[in-house]
């Protein structure tokens, strides 16, 4: 399947194009992996398949297993001149994600530990959140209509592939959805009531984030036990990804 190609007007390169510009608008229901480890995480994702890959010669053998698809091969100058800017770690790959479970069945059993995210707009912080998701066993990650899509170039990258372990959904009513799947939640706030280190999570127990500055909307925190983690230094928050890590690793060893 590895096909040579050295004409950057090639039809067969067209998904690949202007990926700077064209990241935020979607095609198809494919998203765009970039870097070695997120491809390689890729390849033997259970929730995305892989579609196609762009690489150099100088890069293919680094490639320890590839799949069973198009490997479109092309010189570094193609490869900018494709992408639009220039790809410094020499790989891309187009895949869709396809998760074979529904949230509902992501989330049985008697015990489960759900990460619930509403407001998270910055792409950074949605890669980071499904690095620590994805790190710490997350069953699954319940996003609300105003987060960025996890499925961002730079979303997927600074997960360095965490997201493609990591089963997603988006849903409108945030606390409906806990309720459904009776899971007791718990919001993230500077304001918590109980600290941390007090919280002892029931065993199907949903964690509930929003965007730094604004938070989580008081309908939400209304409805939750609200935690906060002590800060020293006249500090009264983290940032959302950092505090994720904290009591992600606090609350999914419980």
């Amino acid at each position: 399947m590895i096909i040579e190609i050295n004409d950057p007007q090639d039809s067969r390169l067209n998904l690949y194009r202007n990926v700077k510009d064209r990241d935020l608008t979607g095609r198809d229901g494919l998203f765009m992996a970039e870097g070695k480890v997120v491809l390689e995480r890729l390849f033997t994702s259970r929730l995305a398949e892989t579609i196609s890959v762009l690489t150099t010669p100088e890069r293919l053998d680094g490639l320890a297993h590839l799949p069973d698809v198009p490997v479109y091969v092309v010189p570094q100058s193609v490869m900018d001149a494709v992408a639009g800017f220039p790809i410094h770690r020499g790989y891309l790959a187009l895949g869709r994600y396809a998760p074979p479970l529904s949230l509902e069945e992501a989330v049985t059993g008697e015990r489960a530990r759900v990460l619930v995210l509403s407001g998270i707009a910055n792409t950074d912080n949605m890669g980071g959140l499904m690095r620590n998701a994805a790190a710490f066993g997350v069953d699954a990650v319940i996003l609300d209509a105003t987060c960025c899509d996890p499925l961002y170039r730079k979303a997927i990258r600074v997960s360095v592939g965490g997201v493609l372990e990591m089963p997603h959904y988006r849903v409108n009513d945030l606390i409906g959805a806990l309720h459904r799947f009776d899971l007791t939640p718990y919001a993230l706030s500077p304001s918590g009531t109980v600290t941390l280190d007090q919280v002892q999570p029931a065993a199907r127990s949903a964690l509930l984030f929003g965007a730094e500055g604004p938070g989580l909307c008081d309908d939400i925190m209304a409805a939750c036990t609200t935690v906060r983690i002590d800060m020293h230094g006249g500090f009264d928050s983290l940032n959302v990804a950092t505090t994720s890590g904290i009591v992600l690793y606090q609350m999914c060893r419980l």
